[in-house]
């Protein structure tokens, strides 16, 4: 087994970029690739600080970096997002949150009494997620990402799952107040409609999204129910694969009413509820 840098730790730790949503950051962030890489380094235990991007500027941020887009629009222009994590003890810039679990794992096999982030799982393979959608937000492509392939996929295939039910999430998205009119403004364009309120799915429109939504999550939790000696794929251990769930989740938890939270978390024998659950050992934000 390979050694890991011995040079992070507390006194240099990894730097972390994620999105900065409406004080207090640490109760609403919610973007879903972030929390996958959050999630990641904290179930490794590697030391990390977080550095808070406001939305408008994340473009800039990954640019000064040196990061290139990982994402493009349908039109072929750069989609700049996070996360991008930063290792002193490597010099390493990763931007991508597949790409990150992968280092993760490599650089740092022995972190957290070597706990493995992305053991073999080829079971993911059995899910797909394969609609004919056009996306506003674009996803990234790592279908056929070398050892961890079977992972790449699972990812991809989540990815496209809950965005297509991300409409959901935008009435009670945590809008950062200082940036909210140009983060909105961005997303009416993307969408070809006239304001942001043409966005928002009410009455009918809303529950037939939440039908499919939670017979989208139906066709996922047959993953879960393979090993059904513990709330993760794997039954009792946690992988890369619980995390990449967890983090959709993560933001349906901050940015649904209350009430259809209750509704996601009772659904298919509660299975996301007590996933979410036991992922709360991993989702301290620092």
């Amino acid at each position: 087994m390979t050694s890991s840098p011995s040079s992070s730790n507390n006194n240099n730790p990894i730097v972390f970029y994620d999105i900065a949503q409406r004080p207090p950051v640490e109760k609403t962030c919610c973007a879903p690739n972030p929390w996958k890489s959050r999630l990641a380094l904290n179930f490794k235990n590697i030391p990390y600080k977080t550095t808070w991007v406001p939305l408008p500027d994340v473009a800039k941020v990954r640019s000064s970096l040196n990061v290139p887009a990982c994402r493009k629009f349908a039109d072929g222009t750069d989609f700049y997002t996070l996360p991008i994590i930063h290792d002193p003890a490597t010099g390493a810039l990763v931007g991508d949150s597949f790409d990150i679990a992968v280092y993760l794992q490599k650089t740092y096999p022995n972190a957290s009494a070597g706990d493995d982030l992305l053991p073999p799982q080829p079971a993911l393979d059995d899910y797909r997620y394969a609609p004919d959608p056009v996306l506003l937000i674009p996803l990234s492509d790592c279908s056929a990402a070398g050892e961890f392939s079977e992972y790449a996929r699972f990812n991809s295939n989540v990815d496209m799952a809950f965005t297509m039910h991300v409409q959901l999430t935008l009435e009670g998205f945590p809008w950062d107040p200082a940036t909210a009119e140009i983060s909105k403004a961005e997303f009416v364009r993307r969408a070809g409609v006239s304001c942001y309120e043409d966005l928002a799915l009410v009455g009918e429109a809303r529950e037939k999204t939440k039908e499919s939504f939670r017979n989208m999550l139906g066709g996922l939790s047959r993953v879960f129910l393979k090993d059904t000696s513990g709330p993760f794929v794997l039954g009792k251990k946690a992988c890369y694969a619980d995390l990449i769930v967890g983090a959709w989740l993560r933001m349906m938890y901050v940015t649904l009413p209350e009430s259809e939270w209750e509704e996601v978390r009772g659904w298919h024998e509660g299975i996301f509820g007590e996933l979410h659950d036991a992922l709360e050992v991993y989702a301290e934000v620092k």
